[in-house]
């Protein structure tokens, strides 16, 4: 395999490639595959989630997994770290399937223009489909469910609880 002049995004589509399976096979969503730096050192990231959320076991599995299996495929033609994480409570969502495992946690989304006036709304998140998300506002007099279309999100993030 040639890997010369191979980018930090080339090199994560690729263990991206390897990756994939094995978090399908220990039932885990990859959520992110980064690379940070080109030498001896740099670090591959990668983000895992899953339905009901992802704990330190299912991290270590699949950790231990991919880094045999990049052991084997040698995609990374230096010394590297590996590190394997959950996305953390307030990252921005992302793909459909982080928006589905969203369903019925709070979120605050950010729109691209103002709708009504408003710019943020606040509520818990109801449904997800094609053409977008189902809120309903934390507003006490907002208790109907809102359409937001997709290509009025501009971010999308859980909110904490306590």
């Amino acid at each position: 395999m040639e890997r010369t002049g191979l980018g930090p995004r080339d090199l994560g589509k690729q263990i991206q490639e390897i990756a994939n399976p094995i978090a399908k096979g220990l039932r885990l969503d990859l959520v992110e595959v980064t690379c940070h730096g080109s030498g001896p050192g740099s670090l591959v990231r990668v983000i895992l989630d899953k339905m009901g959320g992802i704990g330190i076991i299912d991290c270590e599995q699949f950790h231990h997994s991919l880094s045999r299996a990049l052991d084997v495929t040698d995609p990374v033609p230096h010394s590297y770290r590996l590190e394997v994480s959950s996305p953390g409570l307030d990252r921005p969502l992302k793909s459909f399937e982080d928006y589905q495992r969203s369903v019925g946690k709070l979120l605050r989304v950010k729109l691209r223009e103002s709708v009504h006036g408003q710019g943020t709304y606040l509520g818990r998140l109801a449904e997800v489909h094609e053409h977008g998300i189902r809120l309903v506002l934390r507003k006490p007099k907002a208790r109907d469910p809102i359409e937001v279309p997709w290509e009025l999100i501009d971010e999308a993030k859980p909110e904490v609880e306590f």
